[in-house]
């Protein structure tokens, strides 16, 4: 997948990221992504962050397992050394994934200690020499997800300025979180709900930057939220809300592009060869079956689903039985 650097690049289709789920930490692992893409055929999906040094230096490329059907996907990159960002992404698109993205907005503390993630927002050339080395080390979009601000850097020039520098460098998408981060002083928890979101921020770097394709991210929970967005920007970028509820991958997906909405049994049911396959392999249902939990969310019987699975999927021996069961809970309470 190496290129040199005056390989032409395949044109960017803005209409590719109308509609993504962020990456997240614990949470976008490969099972939550097949389930997502059940329910999402148009989706974007995103890894959970990995780090370049995890890749190069400690040579975990397992990290880097997908499956087939969870493409379009995309691989999360924390990191800020050019050259070892290039030979990763280099590892990401021989991998198979369909973007590479950097992370320039994660406020955690150990983060902040790899000089990675949102502290480089105050570092704008240096993202700007990673993404460079990544973009001449592969032939799939490099891109850029950011804050609108960090600490005290929070005027929309400072945001204009790493706008600017990504675009010189080659970004041609970039996924903008719509909250500044604290580095210190709030846990990264809190970075996700303390900071007030400013939308119009984004909207302002978009009418600014037509040629950029901007996707919004943060406190985005439903369909008419999305419509909205979308007025403005290129693309949202949903996040909590499709884990807890992600069942509204499926609403969106009706909404923007007419895709019938499937039943909630018939989308565990359409799990069941993918978990079939992986207990087979060693996986412990656990691992699976926690990012289904929210699938009966403001259903009647969801406590019950949620409640078996989170009782039985942890105990040895655990199988496909155990979903029958919990699909049967919300019939029963029904």
């Amino acid at each position: 997948m190496s290129t040199s650097i005056s390989s032409p690049k395949p044109p960017i289709e803005k209409n590719d990221w109308r509609l993504t789920v962020a990456p997240m930490m614990d949470w976008t692992d490969r099972h939550c992504r097949y389930f997502h893409r059940l329910l999402s055929p148009h989706a974007r999906l995103y890894t959970e962050m990995v780090t370049s040094a995890a890749l190069v230096r400690g040579k975990q490329l397992r990290l880097l397992e997908h499956s087939q059907q969870e493409h379009p996907v995309a691989l999360q990159l924390g990191g800020s050394e050019p050259a070892e960002l290039a030979i990763a992404a280099r590892y990401g698109a021989e991998a198979g994934y369909d973007e590479i993205n950097l992370n320039v907005g994660c406020p955690s503390d150990r983060v902040q200690s790899g000089r990675f993630g949102a502290c480089l927002m105050r570092e704008p050339a240096l993202v700007g020499d990673c993404v460079k080395a990544m973009r001449d080390a592969v032939d799939v979009p490099v891109t850029v997800k950011c804050r609108i601000g960090v600490d005290d850097q929070d005027e929309y020039a400072d945001l204009q300025h790493f706008t600017e520098t990504m675009i010189a460098a080659g970004v041609e998408v970039l996924v903008v979180h719509a909250r500044k981060a604290w580095l210190q002083g709030l846990s990264p928890k809190e970075n996700r709900e303390i900071p007030p979101l400013d939308y119009e921020r984004v909207y302002r770097l978009k009418r600014e930057f037509p040629e950029l394709v901007v996707v919004i991210n943060g406190g985005i929970t439903t369909v008419e939220q999305v419509q909205a967005h979308l007025e403005r920007v290129d693309g949202v970028m949903l996040g909590r809300a499709a884990y807890h509820d992600p069942y509204v991958l499926a609403r969106v997906e009706a909404a923007l592009y007419g895709e019938p909405m499937p039943e909630r049994d018939d989308v565990l049911r359409r799990m069941r060869p993918y978990i079939e396959a992986e207990l087979a392999r060693g996986t412990a249902l656990k691992h699976i079956s926690r990012h289904l939990l929210g699938l009966y969310q403001g259903e009647p019987g969801a406590r019950g689903f949620r409640r078996r699975l989170s009782e039985g999927a942890h105990l040895p021996g655990a199988d496909w039985a155990l979903i029958e069961q919990a699909v049967a809970q919300p019939r029963i309470a029904a």
